[in-house]
């Protein structure tokens, strides 16, 4: 399959064989995320998350009544990724899919809370929908997520590490310097 325009920030497509659940997408089978300015500048743990397909695509939830599918996160390309093993699944890719589109198709009904109902709370619904049991959790919530993600998940690139510690070393610099001047 042709891959996407970079010039609208989609990620590329790929393909997928479902029989050995092969994927050729580095993003295919992963949870994704990216800061969120301004609360990652203070918090480096907090940001936004999101979800790829076996097809390597961004789905998140982004707002009230509002889920990405098209690969575009709201907050901008994710800056970090955790695979999950699926060979335990048993409908392998397809299973995986569905449950995301099952989480899209939910979050499409639902008012967006900063705190108790958010993109992380998406993603645990489609880990969930799968009974997949994955770094050692069984029952996804967004805490578990959250931490998961900021411990085990790999950075991208150079610039997703600096994006979400930078910004924060510098607010604990600058605090630390206004304490020796007072």
């Amino acid at each position: 399959m042709a891959a996407l325009s970079s010039s609208n920030h989609e990620m590329p497509s790929c393909t997928v064989n479902a029989t050995t659940s092969e994927h050729h997408h580095p993003l295919a089978f992963t949870i994704l995320w990216s800061p969120l300015p301004p609360i990652t500048w203070i918090l480096p743990f907090i940001g936004h998350m999101g979800i790829a397909t076996s097809r390597g695509v961004a789905c998140d939830f982004q707002g009230p009544y509002s889920v990405g599918d098209r690969g575009r996160m709201a907050f901008g390309q994710p800056t970090r990724a955790l695979t999950i093993d699926i060979s335990s699944l048993p409908g392998g890719a397809e299973q995986w899919d569905a449950a995301i589109m099952e989480a899209n198709a939910e979050y499409r009904t639902r008012m967006h809370n900063i705190c108790c109902d958010n993109c992380h709370s998406h993603v645990a619904y489609a880990l969930n929908t799968l009974e997949l049991r994955a770094y050692g959790i069984r029952q996804w919530d967004m805490v578990k997520l959250c931490f998961l993600v900021f411990f085990k998940a790999r950075f991208l690139s150079f610039g997703g590490f600096l994006g979400q510690f930078l910004p924060f070393g510098i607010f604990v610099l600058i605090v630390v310097l206004i304490k020796k001047l007072i």
